[in-house]
């Protein structure tokens, strides 16, 4: 593996890209397959093989921290029965499990490409993955939060969802500390703020828990006036010395009120500013959870995706990951991937790429978490592709704290690497043949053998990373299917 933990001065702003979907009662549909460069050279289609030009991409994985869809698709096999309604997004399976790359220096990111080959890949194709991770931070160090609950109490949200909010509401209030300020909103058809400006005592603050316990469903679903009221409550208490967050928990539902995005959009930070950024937390069961409209408003938000089926689930994400759920360790994250003449992508994990960047919004990086594109990349020309050209991964950012620019960049050689056993790598392929899999299994794609990939790709993952606990997980599952 070849690593880089590199940071300087980059001569142009990255700048900031925001968006909004428009109405929620109409949200975008799912996109499974990563938007493709318009003049995108697939194996055996589209223009010329061209042996002169290099080729650069920009590559985007969404919130490094949006796990919402693999939870769900373990949710549905395990307990409901039926992937019908998950939403199987790839990129989300690769933020959800573990990859330890190597940490950076506070301020700084490590960048890991690898590349190799697999036995049966046709001739000329590769298999290309590349980590991004931030520096680790303990609960204990990070910086102070102004953190504001947005709590569904409607009608939608009696048994389980309401459970499974308390559940999120109280690991929440078990990380915290002393010095952190919280507020919280809790919402129907009317809006009732339970706290402004709290300054808890430390964890589980016995105030912030009662609040937790006395939630109660009932009525109409005004998600806009809620998140209104939330909003207001978030900018009055804003301090740019802190990490500022909404935390949105729902089953998704909006059936009362104005419900467009410009409340998250304007709170989300302009280029250069500090932003109150948008964790949303569905809770529920995959089958009756509004999954694209919380999606749509965590990507204005610019936050994490997330779903609580259970009170495990809850403990992973808000006691474990709670720094890496709720903080930012990189600004506007932009990826470039400069490979030699004659290659494409033909398999690509991420939300999208494209030959241009203004196609592509920056996205932020946790603490305690990595980036991780996983792609097959290929070349038109095996035989006259030279083992000594280069691939270069270029990364640049914001720093977390004082927005300054940095840029980090790694090369590697084709013949240098493909010997070199990655472990990280292999995990990154039994992941993405997972994500692949269930996708077969929703359209129902009976041919025999449809399942061997993912099969064949954990076999080999296992073998280099015994007893990996997210390895089981995916063996658990898959075996069921």
């Amino acid at each position: 593996m070849a690593a880089a933990a590199l940071a300087g001065a980059c001569g142009d702003d990255a700048g900031s890209a925001s968006g909004g979907y428009g109405d929620w009662g109409e949200p975008p549909e799912e996109e499974p397959t990563p938007k493709q460069m318009p003049d995108d050279a697939q194996a055996g289609d589209g223009p010329a093989c061209d042996m002169d030009t290099p080729v650069t991409l920009f590559l985007s994985p969404d919130d490094s921290n949006s796990t919402s869809s693999p939870v769900q698709a373990r949710e549905a096999i395990l307990n409901r029965g039926s992937l019908d309604s998950v939403p199987l997004r790839t990129w989300e399976f690769l933020n959800y499990y573990s990859f330890k790359y190597p940490t950076a220096k506070p301020g700084e990111l490590t960048v890991t490409p690898e590349l190799t080959r697999i036995d049966g890949m046709p001739e000329g194709q590769y298999v290309m993955q590349v980590g991004i991770a931030g520096e680790s931070i303990a609960n204990a160090d990070r910086r102070l939060m102004n953190v504001t609950l947005v709590l569904d109490e409607s009608g939608s949200m009696d048994g389980v969802p309401m459970e499974m909010q308390k559940e999120v509401c109280r690991r929440i209030a078990g990380s915290l500390r002393a010095g952190d300020v919280v507020s919280a909103v809790g919402w129907d058809t009317e809006n009732a703020i339970k706290l402004s400006g709290h300054t808890v005592t430390g964890a589980d603050d016995p105030t912030l828990v009662a609040v937790c316990d006395g939630l109660v469903a009932g009525g109409g679903t005004d998600l806009h006036g809620g998140l209104s009221a939330g909003y207001e409550l978030a900018h009055k208490h804003f301090d740019a010395g802190r990490i500022n967050r909404v935390v949105l928990v729902s089953d998704g539902g909006a059936n009362a009120g104005v419900t467009d995005t410009s409340i998250i959009a304007d709170g989300a930070g302009a280029q250069d500013q500090d932003g109150i950024y948008l964790v949303g937390v569905g809770v529920g069961y995959p089958d009756t959870y509004n999954d694209t409209l919380m999606d749509a408003v965590t990507d204005v938000g610019r936050g994490a995706s997330l779903f609580i089926p259970s009170a495990d689930e809850a403990r992973r994400m808000f006691s474990e990951r709670f720094v890496q759920t709720m903080a930012v360790a990189a600004r506007d994250v932009r990826v470039r991937l400069e490979m030699p003449p004659g290659f494409s992508i033909v398999k690509f994990s991420g939300e999208e790429y494209s030959a241009d960047p203004a196609d592509i919004e920056p996205q932020h990086l946790a603490p305690n978490d990595a980036m991780v594109f996983h792609q097959t990349v290929e070349t038109c020309a095996p035989a006259e592709f030279d083992l000594n050209s280069s691939f270069t991964v270029v990364v640049q950012w914001k720093d977390a704290a004082t927005f300054a620019q940095r840029e980090a960049e790694v090369s590697l050689q084709l013949g240098e690497v493909l010997a070199a056993e990655s472990a990280m790598l292999k995990k990154g392929a039994a992941v993405f043949e997972y994500a692949e899999a269930l996708k077969a299994v929703r359209e129902d794609v009976t041919t025999a053998g449809a399942l061997d990939p993912a099969f064949a790709a954990l076999e080999r993952a296992e073998a280099a990373l015994p007893g990996d606990a997210d390895l089981a997980e995916i063996r658990q599952i898959l075996e069921s299917l």
